[in-house]
């Protein structure tokens, strides 16, 4: 009998052990859906749709891309938080700002940033631009602070995102300001006010914020990075404009639903390694003022428990109080 028992134990141990890889190497057998945290026409979304569509050649199966904005990001990191953890849900995002931010900016959430997502790895790192007005008189970091200390309440800033809140209200925390931030859903809806005088500058992602620059619409007064972007080479960091220290870096992961089978995750993280390592994808990123930044999971995974660290320090530095 107990020949007998050992004897099934090992027939099902090798059952299981010839289903894994089978279940792995049928993925994927239909699309796959790649969720973004913003709207149509951002410069995640741009972002997004890129590696999609690189993911899409390699995968061998459409990719689509379901733009689920709001809530600055977390609409569509609950949506995919709570997905089915089967490899057919990816999160592509700005993984600095929708996951490692949020805990620091949010009294509650629908979501866990770490226990409900496996990484797969990091694609790209990036900054924000300050902007202004590219038809105004100011030109400089210091330019802009001065203006704002002349204007009732110092001002007003837009942004929509968690990393560009942050952003700005470490500038103004650091050159001692009480600009009041107005939210914005989209991009184009906070470009259009600040050229029609309703706010005094934004603070975006330079993905995004690269095409109005080149464009002649936004004139960027410094990027939040420790340094100059290769995008923007002409663009001064925050340090260099003034502020010495200063130093928020974004970047960009991709992750799944906690519980995807890990043949599948390193499925994906094969490649999108390769694709962040591709020649295409540096010159892709060039053109949106952005850097290649290759990680494994485990890469990613140690990046986000030290993002998730340091912008709790930043939030309080900042002063950020939680919505």
């Amino acid at each position: 009998m107990r020949a007998f028992r050992v004897l099934m134990a090992i027939g099902i141990a090798a059952a299981l052990g010839c289903a894994r890889p089978a279940a792995a190497e049928d993925y994927p057998a239909r699309e796959i859906h790649s969720v973004c945290n913003f709207a149509a026409g951002s410069g995640a979304d741009i972002v997004v749709r890129w590696y999609s569509g690189e993911l899409a050649k390699r995968a061998g199966k459409p990719v689509v891309v379901e733009n689920k904005p709001g809530a600055q990001g977390n609409i569509a990191t609950d949506y995919a938080a709570h997905a089915k953890p089967d490899g057919y849900t990816i999160l592509i995002t700005p993984a600095s700002s929708t996951l490692g931010a949020v805990p620091h900016l949010f009294k509650t959430l629908s979501f866990d940033p770490i226990k409900d997502f496996a990484p797969v790895g990091t694609l790209a790192k990036a900054a924000f631009v300050v902007g202004v007005d590219a038809a105004g008189p100011i030109r400089s970091l210091p330019e802009l602070t001065a203006h704002l200390r002349t204007r009732p309440g110092d001002g007003s800033y837009g942004t929509g995102s968690n990393t560009g809140i942050g952003a700005a209200e470490l500038y103004k925390q650091m050159a001692g300001l009480k600009t009041q931030r107005v939210p914005y859903r989209d991009p184009g809806t906070a470009l259009t006010d600040l050229l029609g005088g309703q706010i005094d500058w934004i603070s975006y992602d330079s993905s995004w914020a690269v095409g109005q620059i080149r464009g002649g619409k936004l004139r960027a007064l410094a990027v939040t990075s420790g340094t100059r972007l290769s995008g923007l080479p002409d663009t001064p960091t925050m340090a260099e404009a003034g502020l010495p220290g200063y130093d928020i870096t974004a970047w960009w992961g991709v992750v799944v639903p906690a519980g995807t089978p890990k043949p599948i995750v390193a499925r994906l993280a094969g490649w999108f390694d390769a694709i962040a390592r591709s020649a295409e994808t540096k010159a892709f990123l060039d053109k949106i003022a952005n850097d290649p930044f290759p990680g494994s999971p485990d890469a990613m995974a140690a990046l986000l428990a030290r993002e998730t660290e340091n912008w709790g320090k930043l939030a309080a530095i900042a002063k950020i109080e939680k919505q």
